[in-house]
């Protein structure tokens, strides 16, 4: 009996520092966070990263989301706790996170440190950062092969490339990404997806990942086609100088309805599926 007992104190003393392990990431900012264990209730306050805490099987983590976190279908149920930059502190802090992930772009990532919750705050715009992000998820969830996510998009994106017909490289797009209008640039992931399709992105990289350009800049551009999601692709040709464009006058505009700008526009698990609707519209509405 004695022998029992001095084998289950072994065993326990063995396994007191992995439970105590702390859990440790530095985000975007350069911050170095410490939780003591791994977080079990998280509230996300960007898209990308609900369907990226998803993707890695920790959906049941989640407590609350921002109002726009609206895939998979179960975080629907969620609290919403506000807008991802402007999200509501008191109803941050009611769902008592073990972290908070946000954007570096949040106004409220010092209040909500202040107030002693742990913030990892994280921005995906390339595809360089999509693989970074997911990696610095799988540390803070300590989910194994984290990278096996990233793989599956890597696969997806060069399968969606090779389903295009060998004349696709000699289209010009433009991109618009919500109204101002703004654009995807060539740095953007979007126009990094645009590369990896073989196509022209017409907004080129010195403009920036997502610039505000002048209606005049795609009229002189003058794209072979469009893609624009449904909420802004009302009175196109009633801007000035696009009814003239060739895109409008040949009909190769790819309009998305909203489901599919999410897809789109969120730098995360999906961006295969991103590129499969780039690609099928290229083939339809692309010169041939």
């Amino acid at each position: 009996m004695r022998r029992f007992w001095a084998a289950l104190a072994l065993s326990l003393a063995l396994a007191a520092p992995a439970a105590l392990a702390a859990v440790q990431v530095t985000d975007d900012r350069g911050v170095t966070v410490t939780l003591e264990r791994t977080p079990r209730r998280i509230v996300s306050l960007l898209p990308s990263l609900t369907e990226s805490v998803c993707e890695l099987g920790a959906c049941g983590r989640l407590v609350g989301v921002d109002r726009y976190s609206n895939h998979p279908a179960a975080v629907r149920a969620l609290p919403q706790v506000g807008g991802g930059i402007d999200p509501s502190i008191e109803a941050v802090v009611a769902l008592r996170p073990d972290v908070v992930l946000m954007s570096t772009a949040s106004r409220g990532v010092q209040r909500l440190e202040a107030l002693g919750l742990k913030v990892v705050a994280l921005e995906p715009r390339t595809s360089a950062d999509v693989q970074r992000v997911m990696a610095a998820l799988g540390r803070l969830l300590e989910v194994p092969d984290a990278q096996r996510v990233w793989r599956a998009i890597e696969a997806g994106v060069a399968a969606a490339a090779r389903s295009l017909p060998a004349g696709a490289g000699r289209n010009r797009v433009y991109f618009e990404v919500s109204r101002g209008p703004y654009a995807a640039g060539t740095s953007s992931f979007i126009g990094e997806m645009l590369q990896r399709l073989g196509v022209q992105n017409i907004v080129g990289p010195e403009l920036g990942p997502f610039p505000r350009v002048n209606p005049e800049f795609v009229v002189r551009a003058d794209p072979d086609v469009i893609l624009i999601g449904e909420r802004n692709a009302q009175g196109l040709a009633q801007r000035p100088g696009w009814a003239g464009l060739r895109a409008l006058r040949e009909g190769r505009v790819c309009v998305f309805d909203e489901a599919q700008s999410d897809v789109l526009v969120r730098p995360g698990p999906r961006m295969a599926e991103a590129a499969q609707l780039l690609a099928r519209c290229i083939a339809a509405k692309g010169r041939p």
